[in-house]
């Protein structure tokens, strides 16, 4: 029998039986299917967290202070006081550091907001510098950012993001318009364009006061107490993506000089760069992205375990056509490779069928979650692969029962 006849012999088996073909290729195509969406949903959750990451600023080095004891209890990083003003001023030296372009110290505090219309809005309030603008790599919608002469005099101008912007004047140009945050009055003199967010991060929802005015009149000392010249974080950004790590190096070595602490493992700060988050945020969204779709391929076991029960079904009803087929010549290897064409093919459509559902899903789900959804080619394609492979190998032992079968006993059976 040419292979040829084969195929249409197994085409033929799985027509006779619609309904039943139909039923054990719906285990397979829904897994497939959620392979495809599963795979799109990891992929997708990491694209959106690095562009959340990336957007939090160009060649990012993040330092924040250590921890404090208090009866003998650690608090979180980021909790004492020990960086201060002149420790980033230090930072800006270009003959220390020759690999950092920008340094901007930063307090900040939530507070609430509000307009002589009456609108409020809760925010964060960072208190910096002008470098803040180029460390965070935001740019300017409308008016202008702050200069170094506002935070020289402790001028009362805000600039602020998109969101606060819409939530406190709506529709109307906030530029020039009056702000308060907490009792004092603020000039708004700048409203940067829309920058994005993370998940602990959300740029276009804060606003950007002189980093003197938050100190002195702002926040006062309810932020450090004990240091009233500390800062919460310093925002470092290297020349390039290639000088990050000797600007890493150069930040650490002259802090633990500026702090007189011998050991690294003793300092009074973290340095934090924008690719160990981005690293570690990736990792975990690549080892979901493997649980889910893990999760999805169960489902093509159980489709397989069908393939190979409805195929098993499907020899024991035609016991007489093999017993009548081997005693007309057909040898073991033809009706062997009959089953296991019709299994193949089986699993074939499966996939098939799965992957038009998994790519229309991956384009309508966005439009129902927020997630985005991402179609991953190399899943897609390897998934009719998969599904075709998955049917010929559960269907190898059905039809080697069926190349087994004696044609004495297959013609005599009822």
């Amino acid at each position: 029998m040419s292979w040829r006849e084969t195929i249409h012999e197994a085409w033929t088996a799985i027509v006779t039986h619609r309904a039943r073909a139909f039923l054990t290729v719906l285990g397979i195509l829904i897994g497939i299917a959620a392979v495809i969406v599963t795979v799109g949903l990891g992929e997708g959750s990491s694209a959106s967290v690095t562009s959340a990451i990336s957007a939090l600023g160009s060649n990012l080095l993040i330092i924040t202070p250590g921890s404090t004891t208090s009866s003998g209890v650690a608090g979180g990083l980021g909790s004492a006081s020990t960086l201060t003003l002149a420790d980033a001023k230090a930072l800006g030296s270009h003959l220390d550091c020759p690999d950092i372009a920008a340094v901007a110290p930063v307090v900040d505090r939530e507070e609430v907001m509000s307009t002589l219309s009456g609108s409020n809005w809760d925010a964060p309030v960072e208190g910096t510098t002008p470098a803040y603008f180029q460390v965070r790599d935001l740019h300017l919608a409308e008016g202008s950012f702050m200069d170094s002469s506002e935070v020289t005099k402790a001028a009362n101008v805000v600039v602020i993001g998109p969101e606060v912007a819409s939530e406190l004047f709506g529709f109307s140009d906030p530029v020039g318009q009056q702000m308060d945050i907490g009792s004092l009055p603020f000039q708004v003199i700048g409203v940067w364009a829309e920058a994005g967010s993370s998940s602990s991060t959300n740029l276009d929802d804060q606003v950007v006061v002189p980093i003197t005015t938050a100190q002195s009149q702002l926040f006062g000392t309810a932020v450090f107490a004990s240091n009233p010249n500390a800062v919460q974080q310093i925002l470092i950004q290297s020349t390039s993506q290639g000088t990050l790590g000797s600007a890493y190096t150069e930040a650490d070595d002259l802090l633990l000089q500026l702090h007189q602490i011998s050991s690294p493992a003793a300092a009074d700060f973290t340095i934090t760069p924008e690719t160990q988050l981005l690293n570690t945020a990736t990792s975990v969204s690549r080892t979901l992205t493997i649980l889910l779709a893990g999760i999805a391929g169960i489902s093509l076991l159980v489709g397989g375990i069908g393939v190979m029960n409805i195929m098993l079904v499907s020899v024991s009803e035609r016991v007489r056509e093999i017993g009548l087929r081997k005693a007309l010549g057909a040898t073991p290897s033809v009706i062997r490779r009959q089953f296991v064409m019709e299994a193949g093919m089986l699993g074939l459509a499966g996939g098939v069928v799965g992957v038009a559902l998994g790519i229309g899903s991956v384009f309508v789900l966005p439009h129902l979650i927020s997630d985005t959804v991402e179609l991953s080619t190399a899943a897609t394609l390897g998934s009719v692969l998969v599904a075709a492979l998955i049917g010929i190998v559960f269907g190898v032992y059905p039809a080697s029962r069926a190349a087994r079968l004696s044609p004495i006993d297959a013609l005599r059976s009822e």
